[in-house]
């Protein structure tokens, strides 16, 4: 076997461990701990409950404050836990601030879920690494797959494409206003052989530019597969081919989506049709026996037990009979779709390994582990990674698999061995000053900004905390780290400089403090981790680097990218505040306080009165 292969399925079972250890609850992990940590979500208020995809139980939830929670992302694996019973297994549908929603693999609800102290927490996923494991053991016997995996681990080289110029670019662009290189990615991608690349950093169109794509690969009569790492990145593609007419068919976490991309969904196109009239008949059958097992409650004999477990198990095969309709009538829609857009593992769930598809596009490819990826290459002849490996990586949870590279995603491990990689070269997101550090640091001075966005006045602001006594502190559990000062001094700027908080947002690479500036901070402004806030944009950014000790220890502000996220975020003003003393003695910093003396304003904690 491949070395490579060997080590990525060492990092996943070394991930699987890490999973089981962090998300257990017990005399090790307590409850606070894990909420703490933002791997439990407690107590939550059942809101609504509903029987919904296949017939699974499907709770609607509120907690009573908005936790920080990026790693509850849509389609995480989840308990469904209360003190004294045994936790129920399920998958998160979707979280939005302090609403929630998700699906329990059971015949019914718990006759719990609706006591005081219920709550949610992740749980190893063991779907998707098994999956990864089971496509990785059989990469090496589909040869042409093979092929490719040895181009980009090994020195074997990938054939030079003839590279598209300016002078290959067609005319007939639907959409005129893409730039010289949205159009040359675009030419790129229709006349791709093998695999090509669109990188696009911050505010330079890539959805745009990959739906210009994407329309003129289905016009020229191709099947195209389109993919993302999450959901809201797939959704937010699909609604733009939606936009322009594309025959789309969204496949997988439907539960979430709004009803435009409902609509095209399995479930929203068969709505109304005479099989989903017989699905519901199913269901109504499936009522009536979970009621009559419903009789028995928590204290019941062996006779009794026997009954409830039998007529379960009739609810179990009306499932069964379920999926067997569904996946009868979704055929259909395969065959007729001239896109179908998925997750990697909704993808590879559709079972659509004998359609034929011509290219795959990932959008997000660099927050895709590279596992991942291979699950899908195997269905498209051809593939366009999309994305940025200059922002933030594929979240990892286990130290040691990161050290062995399992949070290199599969757009840093390609864009190194593909010769054809675009580079989508404007911005209309933000001010020339604050794309300016980044365009220098991370693009090699390519990054260009559209015209409209000149500066006009100043744009970029670092606070310097040095020599305040603004400490950092860490949190109870010693993983996360706070610094209440610098939260006093967000405080006295939002008032000074007369900032909207619905037009501003905070953000902070430390989870603990976010959670302290959701107490003292305004409740209108957005308040984040920079984690979670990648792909999204404010007017105002305030960035609140925390770290201030004695030893200029910066711990993660170490990775770059999560700093390039931070300060690519802000359309009109950027705040940056932080100590010089701490941060400065690592060149990445003090190139970028070097930067904003020149091109923006350096001001000191002391003239703020505090």
């Amino acid at each position: 076997m491949h070395p490579h292969i060997q080590t990525l399925l060492q990092c996943i079972n070394l991930e699987e461990k890490e999973q089981v250890q962090r998300f257990s609850l017990d005399q090790q992990h307590t409850l606070k701990q894990l909420k703490a940590e933002g791997l439990a979500l407690h107590p939550i208020i059942v809101t609504k409950k509903n029987f919904g995809y296949a017939d699974y139980p499907e709770i609607s939830f509120k907690l009573s404050f908005p936790p920080e929670a990026n790693m509850f992302r849509d389609g995480a694996a989840i308990e469904c836990f209360v003190a004294g019973e045994e936790p129920v297994k399920g998958v998160l549908i979707g979280l939005d601030g302090k609403n929630g929603e998700f699906r329990l693999f059971a015949p019914d609800f718990p006759d719990w879920i609706e006591d005081d102290g219920v709550g949610i927490k992740l749980a190893p996923d063991t779907r998707t690494t098994s999956i990864m494991k089971k496509v990785l053991n059989g990469l090496e016997s589909n040869q042409p797959l093979y092929k490719l995996f040895e181009q980009l681990h090994d020195e074997t080289p990938i054939a030079q494409p003839t590279l598209i110029n300016k002078y290959s670019i067609t005319t007939d662009f639907r959409n005129q206003q893409l730039n010289e290189s949205q159009q040359l990615a675009v030419t790129a991608i229709t006349q791709n052989q093998n695999v090509c690349i669109v990188h696009g950093p911050p505010g330079t169109g890539k959805t745009t530019t990959l739906i210009e794509a994407i329309v003129r690969l289905v016009k020229a009569g191709e099947k195209v597969l389109v993919s993302a790492p999450s959901n809201t990145a797939v959704d937010h593609l699909s609604r733009g081919l939606i936009q322009q007419g594309v025959k789309l068919l969204r496949v997988g976490n439907a539960s979430k989506v709004d009803e435009t991309i409902f609509a095209h969904t399995p479930e929203g196109k068969l709505n109304n049709s005479k099989q989903q009239k017989e699905i519901r008949q199913l269901k109504l059958r499936a009522e009536e026996f979970r009621r009559m097992a419903l009789k028995y409650k928590r204290s019941f004999g062996k006779a009794e037990r026997e009954q409830r477990n039998l007529l379960f198990k009739e609810v179990k095969n009306i499932r069964t009979e379920i999926k067997k309709l569904q996946h009868y009538n979704e055929e259909k829609l395969f065959e007729e779709a001239e896109v179908i857009a998925g997750t990697p593992i909704g993808l590879y769930d559709a079972d659509i390994q004998h359609l034929q598809f011509k290219t795959l596009v990932i959008d997000e490819a660099g927050q895709c582990i590279e596992p991942l990826a291979w699950t899908i290459f195997p269905l498209a002849e051809k593939i366009v990674l999309a994305g940025d490996h200059w922002q933030l990586p594929p979240t990892v949870l286990s130290n040691e698999a990161a050290q062995l590279g399992f949070n290199r995603s599969i757009l840093e491990t390609a864009i190194e061995k593909v010769p054809a990689v675009y580079l989508l070269n404007t911005q209309y997101r933000m001010r020339e000053a604050i794309a300016g550090f980044s365009s220098s640091y991370f693009y090699n001075n390519l990054l260009l900004t559209a015209a409209h966005l000149g500066n006009r006045g100043v744009h970029l602001t670092f606070i310097d905390t040095a020599g305040s006594g603004f400490n950092e502190v860490h949190g109870p559990d010693g993983s996360s780290l706070q610094n209440k000062g610098e939260l006093e001094l967000v405080m006295k700027l939002i008032e000074t400089a007369s900032l909207d908080p619905l037009q501003t947002a905070f953000i902070s690479p430390y989870a603990w403090q976010v959670t302290a500036a959701k107490e003292v901070l305004p409740k209108q402004l957005r308040i984040s981790t920079i984690d979670s806030f990648q792909g999204q944009e404010k007017e105002t950014i305030i960035v609140s680097l925390v770290r201030s000790n004695d030893e200029g220890v910066i711990g993660f502000l170490k990775d770059y990218r999560r700093m390039n996220v931070a300060i690519t975020r802000a359309k009109e003003q950027l705040f940056v505040i932080g100590d010089s003393a701490t941060i400065g003695g690592d060149a990445f910093y003090n190139q970028f306080l070097s930067y904003v003396e020149l091109h923006g304003t350096y001001k000191t904690v002391w003239e703020f009165e505090l």
